[in-house]
């Protein structure tokens, strides 16, 4: 009992830190900012669209022994293997990756050391990077026993210090629908299509701990999943906190990562750009670490290990190397375009894997997925100056949810058209 209780922890903190990258240490203080006295409401949104999501993904993939594939399997072959290989270019080297190690740079390297060259920390950051994740099962005992620790002592210094001495008197919020915001915000760290991939690097963990029965693999990834989402809530809640104490201070303009920067130094002094740097390195450092192990265990498996894990994670650090130095800026202004389409469809399928075994009809996963799909490829036409007016008529549009309802006409329409091919995986539901 006690090793399993052990490894829960272990698993668990990993399982945190691989969420809690620097993005997700912008938006709770912001939010904490708009919201004022109304924080708590504002982050009961925030934790229901982000840990819930997460939660729910990360049993999805545990119902699925791990296989990020079979989540999307239903769908149909082309969507199963086109939707899961965008998630994890995007989550890999396209985007989340690279963007790691240049908000490192940017907000942990640049306020200390001013002139250090942003080449030669993407080479180190990468290195390090590449020799934490050539091991795959050694991925999560790395993070969860040694990094992790680290990450929550920084953090929980500078929450508990700003809550000892709170930095100003709360003002009531700027904003109407507090709730709602939450819920977008949450919504916009696109936490659950790294969940589905962090997902089966936890489960390559646990089977090599010597776990081999399905059920207890599934009960301990959840538990896993629990740790991790108390310790997102008390770090969020802490944030977001520390955001409301400053609501006095700053108005809506301000930058998320002048807001952070500004809030460690009026709490800390100077002592608290470190403090950041190391905040920021050890979050992103441990992201990096998940979602490479993850990408590479997910091409090495689509290709029968024809591509073996190790040359995968190669490839995908050289690749983050060089775009990491194109700027945060730059990176999300390329690749979000993809992640709002492909994020909306994933999350059907996740919703839709765990009701599986009550939802006889492929068609219900098909139509609702490209349902999903079509809503969300309409939404980032608006970007490109191609106006759908009627996408910003449907239900729920204001919390970026416009999907909702298609969705849901969708799979009802699906539920009616029989479907002539049958899941493989029909046969394998597991108890959850």
């Amino acid at each position: 009992m006690k090793k399993i209780n052990k490894d829960i922890i272990i698993v668990g903190f990993a399982l945190f830190a691989m969420f809690f990258g620097a993005g997700n240490l912008l938006f709770p203080p912001f939010l904490g900012l708009i919201t004022g006295s109304s924080w708590l409401t504002g982050f009961s949104g925030f934790i229901l669209a982000d840990v819930g999501l997460s939660l729910l993904a990360i049993l999805a993939i545990a119902k699925c022994n791990g296989e990020v594939r079979k989540v999307f399997s239903r769908a149909g072959d082309k969507l199963s293997i086109v939707l899961p290989c965008a998630i994890m270019i995007c989550i890999g080297p396209l985007l989340a990756i690279p963007r790691t190690a240049a908000t490192t740079f940017e907000m942990g390297i640049q306020p200390i050391f001013s002139g250090f060259n942003s080449i030669v920390f993407s080479i180190i950051f990468f290195a390090v990077t590449l020799l934490l994740t050539i091991k795959p099962s050694k991925v999560v005992d790395i993070v969860g026993s040694y990094l992790t620790p680290a990450l929550l002592i920084a953090l929980l210094v500078l929450i508990g210090m700003g809550i000892v001495n709170p930095l100003g008197t709360i003002q009531p919020s700027t904003i109407d629908g507090v709730f709602s915001e939450g819920i977008f915000q949450g919504y916009q760290t696109l936490d659950a299509i790294g969940a589905v991939s962090l997902g089966a690097v936890v489960i390559t963990s646990i089977a090599d701990k010597g776990y081999k029965k399905q059920e207890e693999i599934t009960s301990l990834t959840f538990k896993a999943g629990l740790v991790a989402a108390a310790g997102l809530f008390l770090v969020y809640g802490g944030l977001a906190y520390l955001g409301a104490t400053v609501s006095g201070m700053f108005d809506s303009n301000v930058q998320q990562a002048t807001l952070i920067v500004s809030i460690t130094e009026m709490i800390l002094g100077y002592p608290g750009k470190v403090i950041l740097a190391i905040i920021v390195a050890l979050a992103c450092l441990t992201t990096a670490i998940g979602l490479t192990s993850a990408t590479g265990q997910y091409f090495s498996k689509l290709t029968n290990n024809k591509i073996k894990y190790e040359v995968i994670v190669t490839v995908v650090c050289l690749f983050s190397l060089v775009v990491s130095n194109f700027g945060v800026s730059t990176i999300i202004k390329f690749s979000a375009p993809i992640l709002t389409i492909i994020y909306p469809p994933t999350i059907v399928l996740v919703v839709y894997t765990l009701l599986g075994k009550y939802i006889k009809n492929d068609n219900v996963f098909k139509f609702g997925t490209y349902a999903a799909l079509f809503i969300s490829i309409l939404n980032i036409l608006g970007d490109f100056g191609v106006k759908v007016p009627v996408i910003n008529k449907l239900p729920l549009a204001n919390l970026g949810f416009n999907w909702v309802v298609p969705v849901l006409v969708a799979s009802a329409i699906g539920y009616f058209v029989k479907s002539n091919n049958k899941s493989k995986y029909d046969e394998e539901e597991i108890a959850v």
